[in-house]
């Protein structure tokens, strides 16, 4: 494994995201490595349930785009350029983004749909998920928070997809599953951030707690889940999540949606700002408007796509 970890722990699998020195970022080979940590776990028959988790200061703070742009410059999809349309480094991102590129919605699209396949592995494999939380969870890191089926979250952690704002929108799309259309419209509409607390309050999360109680009631949960028959946790999570009508042709809305979003007139001026000025001063710039409301409901976090 390049990204995860795996390990056992008598009942329960733990898959740990492992690349620390960058915020956990996603590559292209992390949603492949999560979907065959699942697998294995699924296929195990000591194995009750699933812990996620992140190594470092926070979970995930998005897309690692320099690693993105370096793998595709080696040619990692049989090319020796990177392919239109994919969310890269500033490095050569104003060429792939600018408004006279060629860029192809389907080659897009099958490249995002495939992280997608490795987030929803999470939601469509057998045994329950549940994901800690700690530090941030923004933007394509939201997608494997969401796609577990319990989050439990430090108090002062920061979830959110600032991407709304420009150049993103979220491919899993379970925000309004987790919290219904209304509070998902007000954090997508504003790309504002909530605290661990405030997740709770809205039904993002099942429960947050102070940052250092966070491991013991991580573990007191993954505990009594893993208590009950394997075939009884597989029985009711698949009967639950047949509840979630629609799901499928969401997300292929959202996919291509998020290719889109990189190729509108405004998504096309971040690129093009980001080229100049480098990523995390085009990001700096795009939260700055939001960073009047203050701290006591939302945060303006995640200098991430």
């Amino acid at each position: 494994m390049e990204t995860l970890t795996y390990e056992t722990d008598g009942r329960i699998a733990r898959i740990t995201l492992n690349r620390p020195e960058r915020g956990n970022g996603i590559t292209q080979t992390m949603p492949q490595e999560l979907a065959q940590c699942v697998e294995r776990a699924d296929l195990d028959p000591n194995i009750h349930v699933i812990a996620l988790a992140g190594n470092g200061t926070g979970f995930c703070g998005g897309y690692d785009l320099l690693a993105s742009a370096e793998n595709m410059s080696k040619g990692e999809y049989g090319q020796t350029d990177a392919p239109p349309g994919s969310p890269i480094d500033p490095a050569v991102i104003a060429a792939n983004h600018a408004p006279d590129a060629q860029w192809d919605p389907m080659t897009d699209y099958q490249m995002m749909s495939r992280n997608l396949r490795g987030f929803m592995s999470l939601f469509r494999g057998d045994k329950p998920v549940v994901c800690k939380v700690h530090g941030y969870c923004v933007a394509g890191g939201t997608d494997m928070a969401l796609c577990s089926d319990l989050l439990v979250i430090a108090d002062n952690a920061k979830i959110g997809y600032p991407p709304a704002r420009v150049w993103g929108v979220p491919t899993s799309m379970l925000w309004a599953h987790r919290m219904g259309i209304e509070k998902a419209k007000r954090l997508l509409l504003t790309g504002d951030c909530l605290t661990g607390r405030e997740a709770v309050d809205w039904g993002l999360a099942i429960e947050s707690a102070p940052a250092e109680q966070l491991d013991d009631r991580f573990e007191a949960l993954l505990g009594r889940i893993s208590r009950l028959p394997i075939n009884q946790l597989v029985m009711h999570k698949k009967l639950i999540n047949q509840t979630v009508q629609g799901l499928d042709a969401t997300q292929i809305m959202g996919v291509v949606f998020d290719g889109i979003a990189r190729h509108t007139p405004e998504g096309h001026a971040f690129a093009g700002q980001a080229a100049r000025d480098g990523f995390m001063q085009a990001v700096r710039e795009r939260d700055e408007p939001f960073d009047d409301f203050g701290t006591d409901n939302f945060h303006s976090a995640g200098r991430h796509r």
